[in-house]
C-alpha cells in the first residue's frame, strides 16, 4: 500500500509503507555489517581508501538551508558575490559622497538665461542711498544721502534709497512703482526659474529696496493719508533754464552737490494705486516674512483708499511728471491695484471693484483703439486683464463675477492674438520688430512687457490643460505664442538686421555709448562739477563703465540704430524697461515644463463659494 503526501514543491510526495516499516531493521543489518567489516584490521592503505586523510573530516557537499538544499560551491559563492557587491556600493557612494562636487549644469546655460543675470544687474546700477558691500558695480558708490531731509513738520523723515529712474538722478515714483510691480509678477510666478538661474535672493533683494524706499513716501503707519511723494530731483530745462537739476547737469550721482526737490501730490490716484500695486505684489513675495508682508500690505491698502478718496492724476495741472511720465488715466490703475490687492489679502471688497464693469468701461477695456493690448507704464489694463482671467482659469469664482471675468478673458485672447504676424493691428520692422509704438521712438520697452504676456498666457493655458486658444475661427496652440516671445526677444539679443545686442554687455556687439551720467564719466577721484561733465557727455569715446544689463531705448522703424550718447531716444535705458525685460527673460529662460507656480497667488485668497444667482421672478400669469 502507498500513501500520498503533499510536496511543498508542488508535486505529491509519495511514502511506501512497506519500506518505511522496516527502516529500524535496515539500520541494524548496517551497523552489524559495518562491525563485521571493521573487525579484521586494516592496512594504512586500505584505512586511507575508507577513511580519506588521518585527522580530517570530510566536508559536506551540500547546505541545507531548511526549505531547500543548495550546493555548498554555490552557496560560497552566491553569499561571496553579494558580500563583494555590497563593498563595492559603499565604496562608489564614498567617493560620490566625498570628491567635491562641481556644480555644472546638465547643459549649458541658455541666452535667456545668461541675459538674465546681466538684466538684473542694472538695478544694483541704479541704486540710490547707502550702498551694500555686496552691490558687485565698482563705479558705483552711495549717493543722494540728504534726498528728502531738513524739512520740518514733514509727513517723511526722510527719502534716502530707491533707484534712479534711467540716465539720470530723478526718482519718478510712477515708472518706477510700475517696475515693481512688474518684477513682483515675475517672481510670484517664475520663482523656481529664478532658483534655477541662481537669482531667486538678487532679485527679491531688489524688490525690497524699492518697497522699502516706498514706504518712506508716505505716512505709512497711518490707516488714512491726504498726500504722497511723487517725485525726487528735478529735471525740467524748459525755457533755456540753467539753473542746476539732474539734466541741466552731467555728474555722477555721488558728486551731486545741487538741491533736489521734492514733489507732492495729494489728487494722484493713478501714482498711488500704482504704489498699492507694488506694495501688495511685493507683499505675496515676502509672504514668509509676516511681519514686512503685513507691512507691505497695511501700506497698501492706505494708499490704494488715498487713491479712491482723493481723484485726479498726478501729472495733470502742468507738474513736471506731465513732460517725462505723463498719466493718461487712473481707471486702469484702479483695476490693475484692486486684483493685487485682492490677491494679496483675500479681501472680496477689492474683487467686487476691480470687476466693477464701470471701471473696465472708463479704462477703455471695451472699445479697443491703437494702444489696446500694450502694456505700458502708463496703461496697466492689459496686465489687468491677464491678471483676472488668471483667477477665471484657476479658481472660476462664479456669480457674481464670471461674467466681467470671462469678458477679460476673451479681452485678454483677443489681445494675444494682435501680437501675432497673420494680424495686422501692428506693424513691424523689415528686421521683425513689432511696432506696439506705432513707430514712435523707444519701443524696446513695449515689446518687452508684450513677450512677458504672451509667455505668461501660454504658461496659463498649459496649466491649465488647454492646448491653445481661438483667434476667430482659428485655432492656436500655445507655442505660438511662445514663439511670438521669442522671436521678439531675440531680435532685441541681436537677431536683427544690424547684428547689434540692445542690452548692454550682452553678446560681442552691444551700444558703447548709453546715455547715462554715471556710466559715462570715469570714477578717477576727480569731481567733476556741473558743467564739468559736459565733455564727457559729448565725447564721441565709449563709455568708460560698463553699464551691465541696461536695455537702451531701441532702434527706429527702419531696424536703424545711432550709438551716440545725447541722442536719448536710441541709447538712454529705464527701470521700467528693465523690468519688463527681466520678466519676460524669465519666462523664457530654462526648461518650458517648469511652468508657472500655480498657487502661490492665491495664497491668501479664502476657498471659493460660488454664490448661487438669485432665482427667476415668480410667475405672473
Amino acid at each position: 500500500m502507498s500513501m500520498y503526501g503533499r510536496d511543498p514543491w508542488g508535486g505529491p510526495l509519495e511514502i511506501n509503507a512497506a519500506d518505511s516499516a522496516t527502516d529500524d531493521d535496515r539500520s541494524r543489518n548496517l551497523n552489524e555489517m559495518d562491525r563485521a567489516a571493521l573487525s579484521r584490521p586494516l592496512d594504512e592503505t586500505q584505512q586511507s581508501w575508507l577513511l580519506g586523510p588521518a585527522e580530517q573530516k570530510k566536508k559536506k557537499k551540500y547546505v541545507d538551508l531548511g526549505c531547500i538544499i543548495v550546493s555548498r560551491t554555490i552557496f560560497v559563492w552566491t553569499v561571496g558575490s553579494i558580500v563583494a557587491a555590497a563593498l563595492l556600493v559603499g565604496l562608489i557612494t564614498l567617493i560620490v559622497k566625498t570628491v567635491p562636487r562641481h556644480h555644472h549644469s546638465h547643459a549649458p546655460a541658455d541666452n535667456y538665461t545668461l541675459a538674465l543675470h546681466k538684466a538684473l544687474m542694472f538695478f544694483n546700477a541704479q541704486r540710490s542711498g547707502k550702498i551694500p558691500k555686496h552691490n558687485n558695480v565698482s563705479w558705483r558708490g552711495s549717493s543722494g544721502l540728504s534726498d528728502g531731509k531738513g524739512k520740518q513738520a514733514s509727513f517723511y523723515k526722510d527719502l534716502v534709497g530707491g533707484y534712479y529712474d534711467a540716465g539720470d538722478a530723478i526718482k519718478f515714483h510712477f515708472p518706477a512703482s510700475f517696475a515693481m510691480t512688474m518684477l513682483s509678477w515675475s517672481v510670484i510666478e517664475y520663482s523656481a526659474k529664478y532658483e534655477a538661474a541662481g537669482e531667486l535672493n538678487h532679485v527679491k533683494e531688489l524688490i525690497k529696496w524699492g518697497s522699502d524706499y516706498f514706504l518712506k513716501t508716505f505716512n505709512s503707519s497711518a490707516d488714512t493719508i491726504d498726500r504722497i511723494v511723487a517725485q525726487v530731483g528735478s529735471g525740467d530745462t524748459s525755457g533755456g533754464s540753467t539753473t542746476p537739476n539732474d539734466h541741466y547737469c552731467w555728474m555722477r550721482p555721488e558728486d551731486i552737490d545741487y538741491e533736489r526737490p521734492v514733489t507732492e501730490c495729494s489728487s494722484c490716484s493713478d501714482l498711488a494705486a500704482e504704489m498699492a500695486a507694488a506694495l501688495a505684489s511685493a507683499s505675496i513675495v515676502f509672504k514668509d516674512n509676516k511681519a514686512y508682508s503685513q507691512k507691505l500690505v497695511h501700506g497698501a491698502k492706505t494708499l490704494f483708499k488715498f487713491a479712491r478718496e482723493q481723484r485726479g492724476r498726478y501729472s495733470a495741472s502742468g507738474s513736471e511728471a506731465s513732460i517725462f511720465y505723463n498719466s493718461t488715466s487712473y481707471w486702469d490703475e484702479f483695476i490693475w491695484g484692486g486684483a493685487w490687492l485682492y490677491y494679496a489679502t483675500g479681501n472680496n471688497t477689492y474683487l467686487q471693484l476691480a470687476t466693477m464693469p464701470g471701471l473696465a468701461k472708463h479704462a477703455g477695456a471695451f472699445w479697443g483703439g491703437p494702444d489696446y493690448g500694450v502694456l505700458s507704464w502708463d496703461n496697466k489694463l492689459a496686465g489687468a486683464q491677464l491678471l483676472l482671467s488668471r483667477l477665471r482659469l484657476f479658481l472660476s469664482p462664479g456669480y457674481p463675477y464670471e461674467e466681467i471675468l470671462r469678458t477679460f478673458h476673451n479681452q485678454t485672447s483677443i489681445f494675444m492674438c494682435s501680437y501675432l504676424p497673420i494680424f495686422t493691428k501692428f506693424n513691424r520692422t523689415k528686421g521683425g520688430m513689432i511696432e506696439l509704438n506705432h513707430g514712435r521712438p523707444q519701443p524696446l520697452q513695449y515689446t518687452v512687457n508684450a513677450a512677458f504676456l504672451a509667455t505668461l498666457y501660454s504658461d496659463y493655458l498649459e496649466a491649465a490643460d488647454t492646448p491653445g486658444w481661438y483667434c476667430g475661427p482659428n485655432f492656436y496652440s500655445t507655442d505660438v505664442l511662445r514663439d511670438f516671445a521669442k522671436t521678439q526677444i531675440d531680435y532685441i539679443l541681436g537677431k536683427n538686421p544690424r547684428k547689434m545686442s540692445y542690452i548692454v554687455g550682452f553678446g560681442n556687439h552691444y551700444p558703447k555709448h548709453v546715455h547715462h551720467r554715471g556710466a559715462s564719466i570715469p570714477k578717477n577721484k576727480i569731481r567733476y562739477n556741473c558743467k564739468g561733465g559736459w565733455k564727457w557727455r559729448d565725447t564721441s569715446k565709449p563709455n568708460p563703465n560698463t553699464l551691465v544689463g541696461a536695455m537702451v531705448a531701441g532702434p527706429d522703424r527702419h531696424d536703424g540704430f545711432h550709438d551716440v550718447r545725447t541722442n536719448y531716444n536710441y541709447t538712454e535705458p529705464t527701470i521700467a524697461g528693465n523690468a519688463g525685460l527681466v520678466a519676460a527673460l524669465v519666462a523664457l529662460s530654462g526648461d518650458k515644463t517648469t511652468g508657472i507656480d500655480k498657487n502661490t497667488i492665491f495664497s491668501a485668497v479664502p476657498p471659493m463659494f460660488p454664490t448661487p444667482p438669485p432665482p427667476p421672478a415668480p410667475w405672473k400669469p
